[in-house]
């Protein structure tokens, strides 16, 4: 999945859908160089939707912008339910809101 850090490039997607649809053709996250600057949560690639039980993964990339700022997305994708929906209904694996 192609990924971007321009805020304003033409394939990304934006905020909660209200119909299924698949992924986003691109996703933005933030610069290597800010991703190395180091992170205030742990990196984590794997979360699950609290409404339907279903884990997504995601790669590295947008799990190191997550580690490195947890409010830098809004909402997150679920695979099963093939919808961004808010980060507040999505949990690590170890149990934390996603987000927070």
């Amino acid at each position: 999945m192609p990924l971007t850090t321009d805020p304003n490039h033409p394939d990304l997607g934006h905020g909660v859908d209200k119909e299924q649809i698949d992924q986003h053709k691109t996703y933005l996250v933030l610069s290597e160089e800010e991703r190395a600057k180091g992170f205030i949560r742990p990196v984590r690639e794997v979360y699950v939707h609290t409404k339907c039980g279903t884990q997504t993964r995601m790669g590295l990339a947008l799990s190191e912008t997550y580690a490195r700022d947890p409010k830098f997305y809004g909402a997150t994708y679920c695979v099963h339910c093939r919808k961004h929906l808010l980060v507040e209904e999505f949990k690590w694996l170890d149990g934390e809101v996603v987000g927070s």
